[in-house]
């Protein structure tokens, strides 16, 4: 068995922030309020994803408010070092839109 992380969101500085861990429906919602809390009125957030390991739908759905909030208050979301299984399911979602450069 693989010993995993939690999820975890930390600033970077200068509007950069790293996320780890598995993102899944156990997380999402808080893991939705602590980014909403840490970069929600920044202009632009750069969000790295290299750390990430497993993503269910919930942790998509995350990612995806996220960009959306930001879109809607004339902010950026940008995500960076974004994991392939990551991508690919928002392929097949039809959600990649979201994920791409803001």
């Amino acid at each position: 068995m693989v010993d995993r992380q939690p999820a975890r969101l930390v600033s970077l500085g200068a509007g950069r922030w790293a996320l780890s861990g598995d993102l899944q429906f156990d997380n999402a919602a808080r893991l939705l309020d602590e980014g909403n809390a840490a970069f929600g009125a920044e202009a632009r957030a750069e969000i790295d994803l290299a750390k990430v390991g497993r993503v269910d739908s919930a942790g998509l759905a995350l990612l995806v408010e996220w960009s959306v909030a930001a879109r809607s208050g004339d902010r950026v979301v940008v995500y960076r070092n974004m994991p392939a299984r990551l991508g690919a399911l928002a392929g097949i979602s039809d959600l990649a839109q979201f994920l791409e450069g803001n």
